[in-house]
């Protein structure tokens, strides 16, 4: 199959959707519509109508063959894996629940079927007061963390360790090598990202026991709905592809991409977070130096993974710029 507008995004129709549809039902259940669901740039993600009169999501991986960054093996199956793991040890908070995950067969890779959450995302609640939805996002990553492994890192034999100073280290080391691999020119030199993630090891060692992380919670992965007094309400945490096992401050980066929740004490995912947990988040020096290299990895990763998603320089330079300033302002301040 030809790829989609990201070189990650295979192309499907609606004569091999009602394939996935067999393959994950059998003959219990038929198609009666489908189309595709916008907001994501690595796989394709599609509802389906059953003719039971619910509505179901199919996701599926890139094409086989197309290149990925190092940690993006085998995201289908971590995400069915992070989805079952909440349902049962973390069920408040609101994830799919899997029905089906497929290997190759209609495919010449890996997809799934899941349940489809009630809401819109946070990008599409323009100029509604979504307070409360950010309350409920920070009592479920307060309940999210309470599930905790044995190691630190990705699962499913990516790269993982028994210390979260090696596996983030690793973590910043795999984006570097795709950097390389990629072709990517940073705004700054590899070395200098390395040096400022070696010197931060004593903060990163203060954290001791691995909590399973979404990791990407931007607005587009935050579903919400009206409750009953018309005030949106969290109603779903998706795309949980990229979790992994960590510190539950790296869970506070994405959801305020560009900011520092840090500076920002009375921020309603913070009232969540302390509400649910039972006591504020201790957001100190070595916390807050902790949040700015989880902010350092996701920035490096906005601009490793372009190449990838058919985007360039010119088309993001935000991207680049914000990670350099991000360095620079780490560098003077150790």
């Amino acid at each position: 199959m030809t790829v989609g507008p990201s070189p990650t995004q295979r192309t499907l129709d609606p004569a091999t959707v009602a394939a996935l549809v067999a393959a994950a039902f059998g003959s219990r259940h038929r198609l009666v519509d489908c189309g595709p669901l916008a907001g994501g740039g690595f796989a394709a993600v599609w509802w389906v109508r059953l003719d039971d009169g619910r509505t179901v999501v199919l996701k599926a991986a890139p094409p086989a063959g197309v290149p990925l960054l190092g940690y993006e093996r085998d995201l289908i199956d971590a995400e069915a894996r992070y989805y079952r793991l909440v349902a049962e040890r973390a069920p408040e908070v609101p994830v799919p629940r899997v029905l089906h995950v497929g290997g190759p067969g209609v495919l010449d890779g890996g997809w799934m079927a899941m349940t489809m959450l009630a809401g819109r995302s946070l990008v599409e609640l323009d100029g509604v007061d979504d307070a409360p939805v950010r309350r409920d996002l920070g009592a479920a990553l307060a309940a999210l963390h309470t599930i905790t492994g044995d190691r630190f890192g990705y699962d499913g034999g990516r790269v993982a360790a028994p210390t979260w100073r090696e596996a983030f280290s690793a973590m910043v080391d795999e984006l570097l090598a795709d950097a390389r691999a990629w072709g990517v020119e940073l705004p700054v030199a590899p070395a200098r990202i390395r040096q400022l993630v070696d010197r931060s090891g004593d903060v990163l060692d203060l954290v001791t026991e691995p909590a399973l992380l979404h990791w990407d919670l931007w607005d587009g992965n935050v579903l919400a709905a009206p409750d009953a007094d018309g005030r949106p309400r969290l109603t779903g945490l998706v795309d949980g592809e990229r979790c992994l096992w960590g510190d539950p401050l790296m869970d506070l980066v994405a959801p305020l991409i560009g900011r520092r929740i840090e500076d920002e004490p009375h921020h309603p995912l913070l009232a969540g977070y302390a509400a649910r947990g039972g006591a504020p988040l201790v957001l100190d020096a070595p916390a807050r130096r902790r949040l700015d290299l989880y902010r350092l990895h996701l920035y490096l990763l906005t601009v490793v993974e372009m190449p990838s998603r058919a985007m360039t320089r010119a088309s993001q330079p935000h991207r680049f710029a914000r990670l350099g300033a991000l360095v620079d302002a780490l560098s003077a301040g150790m």
